[in-house]
C-alpha cells in the first residue's frame, strides 16, 4: 500500500488513518454513547466512570476536530453544552459494533466471565 501524508503525519495504511480518528481507549466508547441522543459532558462522565475530566475534554476536542462529533453551546446561565454525532461520526458506529462483537468473542474464547459477577 502506498504511504501518504495528512496533517503533517505519515500514514502507511487506511487502517492506521481510521484508527487515528476512532482508536484509543476512549474515543469509541464516547462515540458509542452518543449514537442515541446528544449528551452533556456530565452525562458522558457519569456513563464512562474511569475517564478523567481532562481526558474526556481532550477526547471530545479531538473528536470534534475530526468532525465526528459536534458541540452545541446554548446561551443560558449556567452554560449548557451538548455533544452529538455528526454524519461522519454515525458512519463509525457499525465499525465500532463489529469491533465490540469481536471483543466479546475473544473474551468468550479466553474463558473470561463477562460481565463479571460481583464478589
Amino acid at each position: 500500500m502506498p504511504e501518504f501524508f495528512h496533517d503533517k503525519r505519515l500514514y502507511y495504511t487506511p487502517i492506521e488513518f481510521a484508527l487515528g480518528h476512532i482508536g484509543g481507549t476512549w474515543k469509541m466508547p464516547i462515540l458509542w454513547r452518543l449514537q442515541e441522543k446528544p449528551l452533556r459532558f456530565s452525562e458522558l462522565k457519569k456513563d464512562i466512570p474511569h475517564i478523567t475530566d481532562k481526558m474526556l475534554t481532550s477526547q471530545l476536542r479531538e473528536l470534534e476536530s475530526k468532525d465526528l462529533i459536534s458541540r452545541e453551546v446554548f446561551p443560558v446561565v449556567p452554560p449548557k453544552v451538548e455533544y452529538r454525532l455528526t454524519e461522519k461520526g454515525r458512519k463509525a458506529i457499525p465499525v465500532i459494533e463489529t469491533i465490540m462483537k469481536y471483543g466479546y468473542e475473544l473474551i468468550k474464547e479466553a474463558g473470561i466471565e463477562y460481565p463479571p459477577k460481583d464478589i
